[in-house]
């Protein structure tokens, strides 16, 4: 769980979670994020606020879907395509 901050969206802190992990090599670039049930469960988060953060991921060029499949981190020296 996570120990929520009142000044910034639940969101904005579990993409923030998310990128940390990231940058540390828990997530190396290939590798599939957890899921929006699985980030409704590890974070006690909505399924709309999950679904959010992915979004966002992908928005900010930080990850890439594969349809069918799930989200991705991006290497860093990829194009962003989607």
């Amino acid at each position: 769980m996570i120990e929520w901050r009142t000044n910034a969206p639940k969101w904005v802190q579990v993409a923030d979670v998310l990128k940390a992990r990231i940058a540390d090599g828990t997530y190396p670039p290939d590798t599939q994020l957890p899921s929006q049930h699985q980030l409704v469960e590890e974070f006690g988060i909505a399924p709309n606020t999950a679904q959010k953060v992915l979004t966002r991921l992908r928005e900010e060029g930080t990850a890439y879907s594969v349809r069918g499949v799930g989200t991705f981190v991006r290497p860093a020296d990829a194009p962003q395509t989607d």
